[in-house]
């Protein structure tokens, strides 16, 4: 972690910060995630999308909603989610591309 990142913010606003990464260390959290990506649905629609149980989709739309992530909506007798904070999207992206990266080169080491 950057000096200058620790420098500037509190522990609180750290811990704030590893929080945000535990809730995206789970992978049935990032398959929903991944789901909401291409707009609102209701638990039904996102347990066909991943293939998720519904209580597992239904646990883990819990912990993305207290974690500011996943916003719910009642629409009538059904709740509809959605995503509440699109820049999630530019840490998966960046983290997609480091990964990405990594395997190129572990893939040029091998081919070596």
């Amino acid at each position: 972690m950057p000096r200058t990142l620790t420098r500037h913010l509190s522990t609180d606003a750290l811990a704030l910060i590893a929080a945000r990464f535990k809730i995206l260390g789970e992978i049935n959290r990032l398959k929903l995630l991944s789901a909401l990506e291409g707009g609102p649905k209701n638990v039904s629609q996102l347990i066909e999308a991943t293939g998720l149980q519904q209580a597992n989709v239904s646990r883990h739309l819990q912990t993305l909603t207290d974690g500011g992530l996943v916003a719910r909506q009642r629409r009538g007798a059904t709740v509809v989610y959605s995503i509440a904070d699109p820049s999630i999207f530019n840490l998966c992206r960046l983290v997609c591309g480091g990964i990405q990266k990594r395997l190129q080169q572990q893939s040029n080491a091998f081919a070596a």
